[in-house]
């Protein structure tokens, strides 16, 4: 098997060679872009889904739709160490000279020029980092209050404004949009409500943890009213063996029927999982048709790689406490964990979890999935704590269970 001829691609939103199983949700972006810009109310988009199931490689396939349905876009990745002005403001700054360059372009795209940079002023003292050199005098009074969840209104407002005029829409795609505070989510989901109540031409499409809708929900009561959370999940068995088997095929190499189904247990059908085995089965097999034997094999290559790199990247960045915490939730087998269960096999008071369970909740690594219980946020993670902790409780307890109210 020719390695350069590798179809499979693994590796954070890299497109898979075949996107199979994701038609329900293109069809609902490509509906929800042609009714915003022709004037039609419709809900924006919030995908959700755990971590390795392709939201960031459906939101670059959507941006590709924005762009050729007339959109300008915007597309950023939220994370903790950025504020939501200091990321957009670069990128609105280059949409509206972008604008402005356009035959004819009018007094709007000028004017939304001019407020971005009031906007940028008022905020400037608490976004240091923003430096976008607008040559041109601001407008007083105009998204200048200082107060985000006033001013990112009416500078998006104003974009919206510009955009239409032009006879374009604008459209503000943010992964991992759950970094957010709750101000500045406020201050997105009050943007929306107002596009929809002016019916502009801007629609805002995120991807973020499975959390995501009660964050929205906690911020704003009639979210739900503005958004549609499409779930995003692993491949149906069908699906995830169509996208091992085809782009095989399509390289003009075969795979027996049994070392996909194969392939398909092993992932759970994962997409991120499902190109990881797809490139190291190629790999590892020495011809054509790739059998189950070489799925057995290379299994152990795939399992090497993703502890040294997908996993551990995340384990590196817990506390001790964290990675204990976790460790317990996998003692206990597959998720969902009821927070007593946890912290019973921790020989510890729920309370006394609380600030662990808190952190691990903000570095993304658990989601709440009812009242009283949690899961991982990355598939598989349970396995890898049991390989990378296989001895539980840890050898000195008492330092590991040092904790306020503990047994």
């Amino acid at each position: 098997m020719d390695k350069i001829n590798n179809p499979f691609s693994p590796g954070a939103g890299s497109p898979p060679p075949e996107l199979a199983g994701r038609d329900g949700v293109l069809e609902q972006a490509r509906v929800l872009l042609g009714r915003v810009m022709a004037g039609r109310p419709e809900k924006s988009m919030l995908l959700t889904g755990l971590r390795g199931v392709g939201k960031t490689v459906l939101l670059n396939e959507i941006e590709r739709m924005a762009k050729a349905a007339g959109y300008r876009t915007v597309l950023v990745e939220a994370h903790e160490s950025k504020s939501l002005a200091a990321l957009l403001a670069p990128h609105l700054r280059t949409l509206l000279f972008d604008l402005d360059r356009i035959a004819a372009a009018g007094n709007q795209v000028r004017r939304g020029i001019a407020v971005l940079k009031s906007f940028v002023g008022a905020i400037k003292v608490k976004v240091a980092d923003i430096d976008i050199g607008i040559d041109i005098e601001p407008e007083s009074g105009t998204a200048d209050s200082g107060d985000l969840e006033a001013d990112l209104p009416e500078l998006l407002v104003v974009l919206a404004e510009a955009a239409q005029a032009r006879g374009l829409g604008v459209a503000i795609l943010i992964d991992e949009i759950q970094y957010f505070n709750a101000a500045e989510l406020s201050a997105l989901i009050m943007s929306m409500h107002k596009m929809q109540q002016r019916q502009l031409p801007l629609v805002l499409l995120g991807a973020g943890l499975p959390i995501l809708p009660s964050l929205a929900g906690e911020s704003k009561s009639y979210a739900e009213r503005l958004f549609d959370f499409p779930d995003i999940g692993p491949l149906p068995q069908g699906d995830a063996i169509k996208a091992i088997r085809e782009p095989i095929e399509a390289a003009g190499e075969a795979i027996e029927a049994n070392a996909c189904l194969e392939i398909y247990q092993t992932t759970q059908g994962y997409p991120y999982f499902l190109q990881e085995w797809g490139y190291q089965v190629w790999n590892h097999a020495a011809a054509s048709p790739i059998t189950r034997q070489v799925v057995t094999e290379a299994t152990a290559l795939v399992s090497t790689r993703l502890d040294k790199n997908f996993f551990r990247v995340r384990f590196d960045r817990l506390t001790p406490l964290e990675k204990i915490y976790l460790r317990a939730m996998a003692d206990l087998g597959a998720g969902p964990y009821r927070t007593g269960d946890v912290a019973d096999r921790l020989g510890v008071k729920i309370s006394a979890q609380g600030p662990v369970r808190a952190s691990l909740i903000k570095k993304g690594m658990v989601y709440s999935t009812a009242h009283g219980e949690m899961d991982f946020t990355v598939p598989l993670f349970d396995a890898f704590m049991r390989r990378a902790m296989p001895v539980f409780p840890p050898p000195a307890p008492e330092t590991a269970l040092n904790l306020p109210g503990g047994a």
